[in-house]
């Protein structure tokens, strides 16, 4: 994991699972606000369901990702809404692989000097990265059968 310029937190993008813990990077995101210039942190944590789109019983979601577009992308997403809403910093960091419901599988973090931006640049940001970036999404059912979603 390449650092930012913020202490303990990897550069935006897309990893493997068991190649980024969003937990450990959780604990990390003090780095955002410890020195008292922004007033406000937003967080998305995107986690994968037991219900499907389908509305059937999930027994895993399976994430690829065509890393080099989906990272170009997400790079993009980050700088074009920091420099839009005034936020100080926007990370946005997506696992791909195998993941059984409960597991969280993207991280969208924003820190800006007050909560209207940060709040506008997180809706903002989760839209984008759910479009833009090439990863692809199915979800596995308990049945067997498996559907590719958006």
């Amino acid at each position: 994991m390449e650092e930012t310029g913020l202490r303990h937190l990897p550069r935006p993008g897309v990893y493997a699972a068991g190649e980024l813990e969003i937990g450990r990077l959780l604990s990390n995101l003090s780095s955002l606000y410890e020195s008292g210039a922004v007033g406000a942190v937003a967080l998305f944590l995107g986690v994968a369901r037991a219900e499907g789109s389908r509305v059937r019983r999930v027994a895993h979601l399976e994430i690829e990702a065509y890393e080099e577009n989906a990272n170009m992308e997400i790079e993009k997403i980050c700088r074009e809404v920091s420099e839009k809403h005034g936020a100080s910093y926007v990370g946005i960091w997506h696992l791909h692989g195998r993941f059984r419901p409960g597991e969280p599988v993207v991280l969208v973090a924003v820190a800006a000097r007050h909560r209207s931006e940060a709040f506008n640049a997180l809706r903002e940001a989760v839209e984008r990265y759910k479009t833009e970036p090439a990863l692809f999404k199915k979800e596995v059912y308990t049945d067997g059968t498996h559907a590719w979603i958006t």
